[in-house]
This record gives structure tokens, sequence and C-alpha cells, in this order.
């Protein structure tokens, strides 16, 4: 993993793929799969719907800190399946082969196998609607990873795959921030 531009890190989730999310007390860690997240502005700001449902929430509220992991469609089954069982009885790190690597400004975990990371603080929790609000401290790119497409959840059990990338930067060039 390479450093990423902290101002570039929305582009990472902005087209709202699946994402891992990886927390961790000291004691234990574990990694949850999310498809219910969103990018706040063009800044290093996302939010991500989760609640007492999972086993890694009361985690995360503790510790005000988390990694969102980006994999890419090769990760697709494995993400599924990371999903599909709890921290509670299961350390998803060995049994799905994910490979934890020590971050720069969070104790959570990188995934070695994701194509980015995103290390991110707790900033604000909206309890009636289970939203978290993260705000991104740093962030890393596998700009050697062969596969960067994602996939993104449909709702009902399927998944769209990123397809070809069209470039439209030139029409954009005066509606975005400097810098991006």
């Amino acid at each position: 993993m390479q450093e990423l531009p902290l101002e570039r890190a929305f582009m990472l989730i902005e087209p709202g793929p699946v994402v891992l999310v990886t927390v961790a007390d000291g004691r234990k860690r574990n990694v949850m799969t999310i498809s219910w997240h969103m990018v706040l502005d063009f800044t290093p700001r996302f939010a991500l719907k989760t609640g007492d449902w999972n086993w890694s929430f009361s985690m995360l509220m503790k510790t005000r800190e988390c990694v969102l992991a980006i994999p890419a469609v090769d990760l697709s089954r494995k993400v599924v399946e990371v999903g599909s069982c709890s921290g509670a009885d299961t350390d998803k790190f060995a049994r799905f082969g994910l490979t934890p690597v020590k971050g720069k400004s969070v104790k959570a975990p990188l995934i070695a196998e994701c194509l980015a990371n995103i290390e991110c603080r707790v900033v604000d929790y909206v309890e009636a609607h289970g939203i978290v609000v993260l705000d991104g401290v740093q962030a890393w790119i596998d700009a050697e990873r062969k596969e960067r497409r994602m996939f993104h959840a449909v709702g009902d059990g399927t998944f769209v795959v990123d397809g070809r990338t069209i470039d439209h930067r030139k029409i954009m060039e005066a509606k975005l921030p400097p810098g991006v």
C-alpha cells in the first residue's frame, strides 16, 4: 500500500461499492460487510448505517474509530460470506484469509487484500436513523493491484460490477473544488 492524498479519499467510495468495515478494541478485532453508506460532500467525511444488531457496533462506538476497506470484485464472494456470519463466534480474519495490516492513525486494521483502505474516526451518531458519521484521517491505495473493479449491492442478493470508465472531466472541471 502507498499513501493516497486524503482529499481524494471521497473518490474511493463515491460510486457506493460494498465495503468492509474493521474495528478493534485492543483485545478483539472484527470485520463486517456494509453496503449502506455514503460520501458527505467533497471531503473525507462518510456515513454508514449500522446499529446494535451488528456485533461490531459496540466496539465501533466504544473506540470511535474504524477502517473502511474497499474490496475489488475478485473478493466479492468472500465479502458476502463475511457479512453472513457473526464476529461474536467467528474470527473472520482467520476464517476468510484476510490479512490485517497496522494502520497509521487508528487501531482498527487495514485489509491487505483490499484495493484501498480509509482510516476513520467517529464524529457523530444519529441514533434515530442508525447513522454513524465518520471523518477519514488517512487513506491508502494499492496502486499495483490489477483488479480494480468494485461491486455494488442491489439489495436482493445480487450485485452490479463496475464496467468501463468514461471521462467527462472537461465538462466538470469548473465545478470541482481545487486540488481534486
